[in-house]
């Protein structure tokens, strides 16, 4: 795990995210319609890519990618024939989605976004994760909330095995969600669809207050004093400076093992690197390659607008060393 760490906010990046007017589309909108790459996934990533989208063009200006959102619509369509699909919501669902497209041969899903390391999952199916941006997690809680703002990792792993009590109700985002499976193997635990079924995680809750799975990142969704969840820090940036829709609420981000949620700090106890994940057999293909591989590519070179969505620009964006096995 790289400990590169965006944590919240450093001056500059404060000084780059304060000049966005208003957030960006939640799915692809202008001309042209439908782009050369369609990418799907990741919640905390979508918002960055929606951003990149705009201003990663060809050699006439034309607009390259296509970023649909995790949550909205049922269905999305990606191409102009023969591509309507569920919407991916998660990196876990993204990723599935591309090996599905892949396995099918009908190019709908050209890459996807995702906020975790979850190549083992995928093994023989031939993928590359190119970092390009750094990210950390940490806790939310409600501004009223009596649970401690400042945490150890393993308090939380306590919290999150149920054993801190009755004054916690631990959450979590839906089944797929890479903060959800990057969180939980940061606290030494094994992600699964029946987690929160297994003994020790029975107090843990994965739905919102109308049933449905809990959406990552969406502070809305935490109405309880009590409830404790992670929470993207790149995220709760951009939400908090409205370059993305703002859904934090009321809730606020804790320290975690000492380090405030509001500096630039190389340590993070949870600091991740967050990829898009394209197919191994197009990383000589000249459109995957402009906008995705090596440092000199259009999204690594896009340092500002990375920025502007609360994440650190990756030392090594574009490497393409991380495969599937």
């Amino acid at each position: 795990m790289n400990k590169r760490f965006l944590a919240v906010v450093g001056v500059g990046v404060v000084g780059v995210l304060a000049f966005s007017a208003a957030p960006a589309q939640a799915d692809p909108t202008g001309t042209p319609t439908y782009r050369t790459l369609a990418g799907v996934g990741s919640d905390t990533t979508e918002g960055v890519l929606n951003g990149l989208s705009e201003v990663v063009v060809d050699g006439s200006g034309t607009k390259l990618i296509a970023s649909y959102d995790a949550f909205g619509s049922a269905n999305i369509q990606t191409k102009a024939t023969g591509c309507s699909i569920a919407r991916p919501a998660g990196s876990g669902a993204g990723v599935t989605a591309l090996v599905a497209s892949l396995d099918a041969a009908n190019g709908c899903v050209d890459f996807a976004r995702s906020s975790s390391n979850n190549a083992s999952s995928y093994a023989g199916k031939n993928l590359t994760y190119v970092p390009f941006g750094v990210d950390a997690v940490t806790y939310a809680v409600r501004g009223e909330s009596l649970i401690s703002r400042k945490l150890s990792k393993a308090q939380l792993t306590t919290i999150y095995n149920c054993g801190a009590g009755a004054n916690y109700k631990p959450l979590l985002p839906q089944y797929g969600s890479g903060t959800r499976s990057f969180f939980l193997k940061s606290l030494g635990f094994t992600d699964a669809a029946n987690f929160t079924q297994q003994a020790n995680h029975t107090c843990i809750g994965e739905a919102d207050s109308t049933g449905k799975p809990l959406q990552e990142n969406n502070g809305t969704l935490m109405t309880d004093a009590k409830q404790i969840a992670p929470y993207s820090i790149a995220q709760f940036l951009a939400q908090t400076t409205a370059v993305v829709p703002d859904v934090h609420g009321k809730v606020v981000l804790g320290q975690l093992d000492g380090i405030a949620p509001t500096v630039l700090n190389t340590a993070s106890t949870m600091s991740r690197d967050v990829y898009n994940v394209i197919p191994s057999s197009k990383l000589s293909d000249a459109s995957y390659a402009s906008v995705f591989v090596g440092s000199g590519s259009q999204v690594c070179a896009n340092v500002n607008t990375i920025k502007k969505y609360g994440f650190a620009p990756h030392s090594a964006c574009g490497d393409t060393s991380l495969k599937t096995p």
